[in-house]
């Protein structure tokens, strides 16, 4: 009896065959081949060690950037900050118009803060970066750690109604 397409007996082998024979080794069974990627070497890990800096995503070196900048501030303005959430999100949400809580270059919003509601649904006050647009902005890492202290601290400085010259 005929399957069709090419699929006339259904290939069974042993594991000796499978080691020796490639095309063995390619049908191990009905749409399950026996390789895990395309050149038969198995699953890819990690390509760096988890110790070197490459090993870090450009995601994680951000949140370092804007944690470096929150605990400096922390250190000087516990008492104001207190509460205050810090949240980074890839980039903004699709809005037409933007409010006056926004920082914006040109139409493309960098951070927004967030003053919180007091009530019975008590929100904290909350400061979010948008990463993308930030990463883009900057030349270098050096040049990306400036622009998220400078955001921050503007940020933090409309949040308690300060010149943001006082906190830099």
């Amino acid at each position: 009896m005929s399957l069709g397409w090419g699929y006339a007996q259904q290939v069974t082998t042993s594991p000796e065959r499978r080691r020796t024979d490639p095309k063995a080794a390619r049908t191990s069974g009905p749409g399950h081949p026996a390789r895990r990627d395309r050149h038969g070497r198995g699953l890819r890990g990690r390509l760096v060690p988890a110790t070197v800096p490459l090993a870090r995503t450009k995601a994680e070196i951000f949140d370092d950037l804007v944690l470096d900048t929150v605990e400096s501030l922390e250190r000087r303005y516990a008492k104001e900050l207190v509460g205050v959430e810090f949240a980074v999100e890839d980039v903004p949400p699709e809005l037409n118009v933007y409010d006056s809580d926004v920082l914006e270059d040109g139409e493309v919003p960098l951070a927004r803060l967030l003053p919180g509601r007091p009530g019975r649904h008590e929100l904290p006050p909350r400061i979010v970066l948008y990463r993308r647009p930030l990463e883009f902005r900057a030349m270098d890492r050096e040049d990306l750690a400036d622009l998220v202290h400078d955001v921050i601290i503007e940020q933090v400085a409309n949040l308690l109604g300060v010149d943001p010259d006082e906190l830099a």
